[in-house]
């Protein structure tokens, strides 16, 4: 039995070359890390816990909104990760979309008011790929980040060594995309399999929320997601207590630690909610990851500044901290 309602004809698309595309950005925004010279102290409060987190294999959980790859940091991410400070990234389904073009072709971002006008948004035929390589990922089992890694390190394009999700996959990291159907461009696209992009990522959901099983004592960090990253998180640390409740175990996720990394302009203290009369009240990340989830044990800190400044803040902390530890067992 199908729809008895009439659905669009994807015949009907154009679907042109990213060579006829202007790209707004290149890779060459993404730079070698460099020390700032001054740290947030929330950043260094951060850092510190992060290498805590490590040193009890706890989880030390990143999410990112695209903004993120589009602030060129991925160098400083790389090196954290590589420090062992990063042990699960969570992604929307426009980060994976910027990483693969910045990989695959050095370049990423169109102008929306230029092509919305005529139609052209994001029907760019090199970006598609992603559909076939989801669906040929999720044939073998492999959730959505780890199919456009795996095929980004087997590959090896051109721009690869910029690419967040390579990386990740060379390092044994997961990246879990959280992907909403009609969010992304490449599901405008003739190729793209719903049934597929829907079953691989909610295969990321299950390895998110694993990863979450090991949280006591460990970190949460949101940088720039106003709604995929609280939501997910929201619904796998429920997931996580009530499997444990219910296992009897004596295990608990309370005591953790919780970043937010923004634009908005939050009240010093983040503890309390904001009246529902206020427009902040429906600003998720502050009632759910920096009030909600935290308040049986956990504590919360919030940033406001641009993601070209805060990430390289937390480097720079961490990279000092740990400097001072080598010193000390030296």
């Amino acid at each position: 039995m199908s729809s008895r309602y009439r659905q669009f004809d994807r015949s009907n698309l154009r679907v042109l070359s990213l060579a006829e595309r202007k790209s707004l950005l290149e890779s060459a925004i993404i730079k070698a890390p460099e020390p700032c010279a001054e740290v947030h102290p929330s950043l260094e409060a951060i850092a510190d816990k992060l290498i805590s987190a490590r040193d009890k294999d706890s989880a030390r959980v990143l999410m990112i909104g695209a903004h993120v790859i589009r602030a060129g940091v991925q160098r400083y991410l790389f090196e954290l990760m590589e420090q062992g400070l990063i042990s699960c990234i969570a992604v929307n389904g426009a980060c994976a979309i910027h990483d693969f073009e910045f990989a695959m072709h050095g370049q990423t971002t169109e102008c929306v008011a230029t092509y919305i006008s005529n139609g052209q948004f994001g029907l760019w035929q090199e970006t598609g790929q992603l559909n076939d390589i989801v669906k040929n990922g999720n044939k073998q089992g492999l959730g959505f980040g780890e199919s456009v890694g795996k095929f980004l390190c087997e590959n090896n394009p051109d721009h690869a060594k910029v690419s967040l999700f390579a990386k990740a996959y060379e390092l044994g990291i997961p990246v879990t995309v959280h992907a909403g159907i009609g969010y992304d461009i490449i599901h405008e696209h003739p190729n793209c399999d719903g049934a597929a992009i829907g079953e691989a990522s909610y295969r990321d959901f299950l390895i998110f929320a694993a990863c979450l099983e090991q949280l006591e004592h460990g970190v949460v960090m949101n940088f720039g997601s106003a709604i995929m990253a609280p939501e997910i998180y929201l619904k796998a640390l429920a997931m996580v207590r009530n499997a444990a409740a219910n296992a009897n175990s004596a295990k608990t996720i309370c005591n953790f630690t919780t970043l937010v990394c923004d634009l908005h302009d939050l009240p010093e203290n983040v503890g309390s909610e904001a009246p529902k009369s206020d427009a902040q009240y429906y600003f998720r990340p502050w009632k759910t990851m920096l009030i909600r989830t935290v308040a049986d044990g956990g504590k919360s800190y919030y940033v406001r500044g641009f993601h070209e400044q805060t990430i390289p803040q937390l480097w720079t902390a961490a990279t000092k901290l740990l400097a001072s530890e080598k010193d000390r067992v030296e």
